[in-house]
């Protein structure tokens, strides 16, 4: 039976979907710049929860969004004197690009905030005719003391939220902790026409209008960093149940760690970032995703050159175990019962990665134990070793990050023939092509944003 600890209620109880499927929604990146090691560390959490829900037999529908219109977009952009429109593409795909090579399973859909805006403006519209929002030169906020529980998801009352937030300096709101549904258009930005004239969505709303246009009014699980849960979950959270008249909008809230680059919270603002491409330069993916999966989601993370070193050491006693040869005195398979409980058993209790990592090397000793002795078969033992470690999303290969510039090449060359082809209908030649893709080791996956692709 598997418990998940949910923010909101302070609780961990048992995951039950509420429908047929499980309904997830992941805050994506801010594309303004390349991924960190920050941002891995939240994406491999919920990829192994997509991992073990799919093990537990649920069907998953995983949403996972990018804001593309931001103020840090458009000031970078305005810096490198490029639009805002190529500077997001540019680090969309670069992101998507890292995650193939973290061995992270693509999402089902990935919308743009820039191709949502219909929709989003409908729901301000929505908000504004139920009184809980209002128009204000152009902008709009919401209005936070009209939603009584506003603050339920942090556990803060308004005044605690008020006393602790920046106001900002030149905006015309009825309270200083209403929030932006709209922004209006600034020069040299970006802009959309709307009911209260040209301007973007604020940060907040984006996510509400994905989480029900793609997943619907109550979704399973909504997932992001701790750092998320004030102000865009909380904010998410009123203006999402105030449109809709629903509660609860989410189910279940799992918020993972922040991360430390030694002992320092990382962060763009303190400089202190490590990305992820210059993270694979040094480590291996299943080194990195290892260092992640040592500490339990919801505490905080390290990233250190020891710690990594230390998971590479740890990621290769794995794999020479399992390419360990039988030379055994008898017909006797080892009991790895045992270790599957027990493996099973942690991660059931709110996905306890470092117990379920530990039962992986008490089995690895095993292995190597009786390998030693040739006591008894292993091979049986290897292939759970095995299964276990790919649950985790381990690829276990010797380079596991490592896509040449020769392959990446011959990779993007044949993904855009498939595209060709299948713009042309020709079905049977671009399934050729998957094959051949498939031959270097790559998996690919359709989506509305392109084709993307992992290891595998």
């Amino acid at each position: 039976m598997l418990k998940l600890s949910d923010t909101l209620t302070g609780e961990k109880r048992e995951f039950k979907p509420i429908g047929d499927e499980v309904r997830i929604y992941v805050c994506g990146v801010t594309p303004y710049s390349s991924a960190h090691v920050g941002h891995a560390m939240s994406y491999i959490v919920f990829d192994v929860l997509h991992r073990y829900l799919e093990f537990k037999k649920f069907r998953v529908r995983r949403v996972q969004n990018f804001t593309d219109i931001d103020d840090k977009i458009i000031a970078r952009a305005n810096e490198q004197n490029v639009p805002a429109e190529q500077l997001s593409k540019f680090h969309i795909q670069e992101y998507m690009e890292d995650m193939a090579r973290l061995n992270i399973i693509p999402a089902d859909i990935y919308p743009l905030a820039t191709e949502e805006i219909p929709k989003i403006i409908q729901m301000i519209e929505g908000l504004i005719n139920s009184g809980i929002a209002y128009e204000s030169s152009g902008d709009v906020y919401f209005r936070v003391n009209k939603k009584p529980d506003y603050g339920k998801l942090g556990h803060r009352s308004l005044e605690m939220m008020r006393t602790s937030t920046r106001v900002e300096a030149g905006v015309e709101k009825e309270h200083s902790m209403d929030f932006a549904l709209w922004k209006s258009a600034k020069p040299q930005e970006p802009s959309w026409d709307s009911p209260w004239g040209k301007g973007r969505p604020g940060w907040h709303i984006e996510c509400s209008a994905m989480a029900l246009e793609y997943l619907g009014s109550s979704i399973d699980i909504h997932g992001g960093g701790q750092d998320l849960i004030f102000p865009h979950h909380e904010n998410e959270i009123a203006q999402t149940e105030s449109f809709t008249n629903q509660t609860p909008f989410v189910n279940f809230w799992l918020h993972n760690g922040l991360l430390n680059l030694d002992s320092e919270k990382m962060s763009k603002s303190l400089g202190n970032l490590v990305t992820i491409r210059q993270a694979l330069e040094k480590y291996s993916a299943d080194a990195i995703r290892l260092s992640v999966l040592n500490a339990h989601y919801r505490s905080p993370g390290y990233y250190s050159d020891e710690a990594l070193n230390a998971s590479e050491k740890a990621v290769s006693r794995i794999r020479q175990a399992i390419s360990l040869t039988e030379n055994v005195k008898s017909d006797q398979d080892l009991d790895v019962s045992d270790f599957k409980s027990r493996f099973v058993s942690a991660m059931d209790d709110d996905l306890n990665t470092p117990q379920a990592l530990a039962c992986l090397f008490d089995l690895v000793r095993e292995i190597n134990r009786e390998a030693a002795q040739g006591n008894k078969r292993i091979k049986n033992a290897q292939n759970a070793l095995q299964k276990l470690s790919h649950l985790l999303g381990f690829t276990l290969s010797e380079d596991a990050n490592a896509i040449d510039e020769i392959t990446l090449d011959a990779l993007n060359s044949l993904i855009k023939k498939r595209s060709e082809l299948r713009t042309m209908g020709k079905y049977k030649d671009a399934d050729e092509v998957r094959d051949q893709i498939n031959s270097l080791g790559i998996e690919i996956t359709d989506t509305p944003e392109g084709t993307t692709w992992r290891k595998i």
